[in-house]
């Protein structure tokens, strides 16, 4: 049974089982003097809820635990003979998932039976036929252990379904037994629904936790194998999968900032200029028709604002700018991503800024204009230090944006990995190259791939210490009004 027919059959149980719960509970009261203590309704909620919440929550436990058991026990059957030289484990069940794939689709496409597949004397070619080529590299004794995956996952899914199922039968069985006049439904689903939104409000906090252990693993993996020294002080950037590789962050993170100052230059003065016009001194009809414009720019994807970098802006600083002045021969550079990337970030700021500027009490207004203050004053000692804080986050949220960018970079800052303070150099930034280093067949198993988490470590301390800077400024310099 398919994942999807089992979630839609326990979700159809679980809304028989509300539509029965409120007909046990009418009718555990007709012609009875008692009154239920709660509403049908909560009877019915109390039934679904005991329906459906323990089945999908062994489902997705089992969703997450049996890939894990299958390959560790596939795993342990494949001889240490069987894996080809300079090659793992871990290729190796990435050969027998596929061919286990490969299976399945041969088999589900009524080509030939299992049986029949495996007398076949071009096993090889049926399964290229399904698009699962397979390497010379690959043993006999792989394609086996491929069978023996598909046929454990298909054992699995066949005891995860009824399991999933026996749960949600019992667990309606078990709430419409204790349906009575007297039992406190309205209790029970109230009390689920608070756990509910207690799960909810921890998921960020749990994909945080994930997301930075993840990379703290793989970065300590990293460090065994190159030295940290290298690493933080090393000004040369020049990876080698075969070895002696240069992993110096330093190029990669003076490009970085280079490309987030020169976008931030660009966007928080146009973007702050722009929200206090509109406002304080725009009229309706004005922002009625300039805020959705502004914030069309949000909505276009980075890759059009890449090419925009890449036929365009590049090179137009080139032409009139960099050759001209002798400085750049390159229409790949970082004014052309910063320049570019700063458009993209107007709507951030601007946006933000305007509903934070919106959002300030009238009555400071007309209190500033009482004592004399003209619109422009009022603006600059009543309103914008009253809206520092929203300020402050929007121009955060834009440099977050700004360090995170990949596409605009690729296609407008190039890729070169070098420190330079000519604005017209090509160079590239930390995102790019944990891209770059994760791009193709490779294996976490080297220096050279690794270091792409040691990157996204880093680069998430440093953004976290933007996050910091920036609660201690709001704190230390925030207006206090009642």
């Amino acid at each position: 049974m398919s994942l999807g027919i089992l979630s839609l059959i326990v979700a159809a149980l679980a809304a028989a089982g509300f539509f029965l719960g409120r007909r046990f509970a009418l009718a555990k009261v007709a012609g009875d003097a008692r009154r239920l203590h709660s509403l049908p309704g909560y009877y019915g909620q109390t039934v679904f809820l005991f329906t459906a919440v323990p089945a999908f929550l062994v489902l997705g436990l089992w969703l997450l635990i049996q890939p894990i058991v299958i390959e560790n026990r596939v795993a342990g059957t494949i001889a240490p003979a069987d894996i080809p030289e300079g090659s793992s484990v871990g290729l190796v069940m990435s050969d027998v998932r596929r061919i286990a794939d490969g299976i399945e689709r041969v088999v589900s496409e009524g080509r030939m039976t299992e049986p029949e597949l495996a007398a076949h004397d071009d096993i090889r070619g049926e399964l290229a036929s399904a698009g699962v080529a397979l390497g010379n590299d690959v043993r006999p004794s792989v394609v086996e252990a491929a069978r023996n995956y598909r046929d454990l996952s298909a054992a699995s899914s066949l005891a995860m379904s009824g399991l999933v199922l026996a749960l949600a039968l019992a667990g309606m069985a078990f709430a419409l037994r204790r349906i009575s006049p007297d039992f406190r439904a309205r209790n029970v689903s109230e009390t689920f629904v608070r756990y509910l939104l207690i799960a909810a409000s921890t998921v960020a906090i749990l994909t945080t936790v994930g997301i930075v252990l993840s990379l703290v693993f793989e970065t300590v993996h990293f460090f065994r194998l190159y030295s940290a020294d290298k690493f933080f002080f090393n000004t040369v950037w020049n990876p080698q999968f075969r070895g002696g590789s240069d992993l110096g962050i330093w190029p990669l993170l003076w490009g970085t900032m280079y490309v987030s100052l020169i976008a931030l230059l660009v966007s928080v003065p146009v973007g702050i200029f722009a929200a206090i016009y509109l406002a304080e001194y725009a009229s309706k009809r004005v922002r009625a028709v300039a805020k959705p414009m502004i914030e069309i720019l949000a909505g276009i994807p980075t890759i059009v604002y890449g090419l925009f970098a890449l036929i365009t802006v590049g090179p137009m600083l080139r032409d009139f700018f960099a050759q001209p002045m002798g400085i750049g021969s390159s229409s790949s550079s970082v004014m052309t991503a910063g320049l570019v990337m700063g458009i993209m970030l107007i709507p951030f700021v601007s946006s933000l800024s305007d509903d934070i500027i919106n959002a300030v009490p009238q009555s400071l207004r007309d209190g500033s204009y009482g004592l004399g203050a003209t619109q422009s004053e009022t603006v600059k000692q009543v309103i914008l230090p009253a809206a520092l804080p929203g300020i402050v986050g929007a121009i955060l949220l834009a440099a977050s944006r700004a360090i995170g960018e990949t596409m605009i970079v690729v296609l407008g800052a190039g890729a070169a990995a070098k420190m330079s303070l000519n604005p017209f150099d090509a160079m590239t930034t930390v995102t790019v190259k944990i891209v770059s280093q994760l791009t193709g067949d490779t294996e976490f198993a080297s220096p050279e791939t690794l270091v792409a988490f040691a990157l996204g470590l880093t680069l998430f301390v440093f953004t976290l210490g933007l996050n910091v800077l920036a609660l201690y400024i709001v704190r230390k310099y925030r207006e206090q009004y009642e």
